[in-house]
């Protein structure tokens, strides 16, 4: 069995330790490095090409945010998950702008981020129960996808972008060319009022295509 490959980033070493012996005795996972900041997070992910990283979010010089960023512009086929002690809106939010496909608070327990990896791996975006209400509170609660006259191939590409694919990634999957998907994407996003990937996160989460617990 392929087992998952993951890196591990945060800027405290009981925490890497702790997270690392956590993650190897899962049987489809294993730990392939781990680092202390950003910076040096961006420069081993294109060297390892991980599966998946776990990155914490507030770290000193370069945070997790930025290093989020700058690793899915390089590699957008590795998917990270956002393991952090802030909860509020505003972090969740500019995760998931940065790229981030899912977004877990340390205090959760260990299965959540365990079960947060297996999804993003997937290509499944995961955000835990404890920030999705807070996450969501602030907008308000929008029509089922039908009500706004999505087509089917329309919910199927913003389905897809909420995971974490690129364009071409989504291209490739429905067969399609890049600039149908754009399309699609462009006149979905046009009939539902979006402007941002947070804003489509926040609808699809409404719409119950994403896995949040």
């Amino acid at each position: 069995m392929n087992k998952l490959r993951v890196f591990l980033v945060d800027d405290h070493p009981v925490v890497r330790d702790g997270l690392r012996a956590l993650l190897d005795g899962e049987a489809d996972m294993e730990v392939v490095g781990d680092a202390l900041d950003g910076e040096t997070a961006v420069g081993r992910a294109a060297e390892l090409r991980p599966d998946v990283v776990v990155m914490d979010v507030s770290m000193p010089g370069m945070g997790g945010i930025e290093a989020t960023a700058r690793i899915r512009a390089g590699c957008p086929n590795v998917r990270i998950v956002a393991l952090t002690a802030h909860e509020d809106r505003r972090y969740v939010q500019q995760a998931l702008q940065a790229g981030a496909t899912g977004y877990v608070p340390k205090r959760a327990a260990a299965a959540d981020l365990v079960g947060a990896i297996r999804h993003a791996a997937a290509g499944r975006t995961y955000l835990d129960p404890s920030v999705t209400g807070p996450y969501l509170s602030a907008e308000p609660a929008p029509e089922a996808a039908s009500d706004h006259g999505l087509s089917e191939r329309e919910v199927e590409v913003l389905k897809q972008l909420t995971a974490g694919y690129s364009n071409k990634q989504i291209a490739a999957r429905l067969e399609v060319s890049v600039k149908s998907v754009e399309t699609y994407k462009s006149r979905a996003m046009e009939k539902l009022g979006i402007r941002s990937r947070v804003g489509l996160v926040q609808f699809a989460v409404r719409q119950g295509w994403l896995t949040g617990g």
